[in-house]
């Protein structure tokens, strides 16, 4: 349930208490189950289009949220989200070329 810096925790994007930052909506990671699911195996599952283990992951999620009679809530997918180590490869990469242009 806690946070692996730079992921917020699951328990809070689930519960609806996690705000992105500007930084994460940039990246496509907003409120939803899509968020668990970068937060927990993003690597294997996100950013790379459609994927059959994160279709199952879906189906699952949504069987239980039908036994349990809970919405499904939005933004279940992540296919199109950064992971969260690329979001800090493109601000290295951002803040080396304006050092670069500001003090050439």
């Amino acid at each position: 349930m806690m946070p692996q810096s730079p992921k917020p925790s699951c328990h809070e994007v689930i519960i609806g208490k996690w705000t992105p930052s500007d930084v994460d909506r940039l990246a496509g990671r907003v409120p939803g189950y899509g968020t668990v699911t970068n937060i927990i195996n993003g690597g294997v599952e996100c950013g790379k289009g459609f994927d059959a283990n994160g279709a199952d992951r879906i189906r699952f999620y949504k069987r239980y949220c039908d036994i349990l009679g809970v919405s499904y809530g939005d933004h279940l997918y992540c296919y199109r989200r950064s992971l969260y180590i690329y979001i800090y490869i493109y601000i290295y990469i951002y803040i080396y070329i304006y050092i670069y242009i500001y003090y050439s």
